[in-house]
């Protein structure tokens, strides 16, 4: 298993951060591990939404069909699915509201008989640059 998270504070209120990272038609403009959707995200997102994604890791791509586990609005997005090798990913997005700012967090598990050893190590890692990117674009964005 590979496991990594980071954290930002994003000067910003809750719901407007909740806005972009909802919002998945825009995760291209600030999720680093996402590439691309294959087909047009839904506009609405549940418990149970489902949409097919390019995700990049280690200059990897892959085709992952994410399914939103748990969706607790504007606190908390859960997605997972299957990638190659029969890999499970998981990215969880949290926000908490602290003041007039707010703490994003994402973490990301890679689960799979190989990620373990070096190459868990090495997908950590590189993961961990991967969401501290991501939230720094996404900060940009609502700033």
């Amino acid at each position: 298993m590979a496991s990594t998270e980071a954290s930002a504070i994003i000067n910003a209120p809750a719901d407007t951060v909740w806005g972009l990272v909802n919002e998945l038609k825009r995760w291209e403009d600030w999720n680093t591990l996402f590439t691309k959707w294959k087909s047009e995200p839904p506009a609405t997102v549940e418990q149970g939404t489902q949409a097919v994604a390019v995700m990049t890791i280690m200059g990897m791509a892959n085709t992952i069909t994410l399914t939103v586990d748990e969706y607790d609005a504007p606190k908390k997005m859960v997605l997972s699915g299957i990638g190659p090798a029969g890999a499970n990913v998981t990215l969880t997005l949290s926000l908490e509201p602290i003041g007039e700012t707010t703490q994003l967090v994402a973490e990301a598990d890679f689960v799979s008989q190989m990620m373990v050893g070096a190459i868990g190590g090495a997908i950590e890692r590189a993961a961990k640059k991967e969401l501290e990117a991501s939230l720094a674009k996404a900060a940009a964005l609502v700033e």
